[in-house]
């Protein structure tokens, strides 16, 4: 997974550092946020995409043996609160690169990259031979995750010594 992980990382920090400095706005603390948001990118897709087993028979099952569309049915708990933990990062990291009144694009961020995610893992599943299953609750809860994110940042915010360091940070 690391070759596949590690370059596609140091591609997204070059594009992140590239865009904050096209628009005069690259600093220190905003470089440290992107490559934050990379590590943290490179961490999700290396656990939820992979392992993918290329020597793995192909099955005869449907592709829908891959996919769980009933939400909240067997779901475990231990699942829930894994998802929306592995969120929160990401609620709090999008939210210092797009403008803080956006929670709307914070959530819909989420969402299409807890979709994204989703999919991968359907087509590495059926294709590829992937060992994950894709979940509408972990779509749910992934977005539920960074919502408490931008929640937390919010009331961050609000603290003042926070809210100056936080401030030094966000990319607008």
């Amino acid at each position: 997974m690391l070759p596949v992980v590690v370059p596609l990382a140091a591609a997204m920090f070059v594009a992140l550092l590239w865009h904050l400095h096209r628009r005069d706005r690259l600093s220190a603390p905003r470089a440290i946020v992107s490559f934050l948001l990379c590590v943290y990118a490179a961490g999700v897709v290396a656990n939820t995409v992979f392992p993918i087993f290329w020597d793995m028979p192909g099955g005869a099952e449907p592709w829908t043996a891959y996919l769980d569309v009933v939400p909240l049915v067997g779901y475990e708990l231990s699942d829930a609160v894994t998802n929306v933990l592995v969120f929160v990062p990401l609620g709090m990291l999008v939210s210092l690169c797009v403008d803080s009144t956006s929670w709307w694009r914070v959530l819909a961020v989420a969402a299409t990259l807890s979709l994204a995610i989703e999919l991968a893992q359907l087509f590495t599943a059926r294709v590829l031979g992937g060992g994950h299953i894709a979940d509408v609750n972990d779509l749910i809860f992934n977005v539920a995750g960074a919502a408490l994110g931008l929640g937390l940042i919010s009331l961050l915010s609000r603290v003042p010594g926070a809210a100056l360091l936080i401030s030094r940070f966000r990319w607008r």
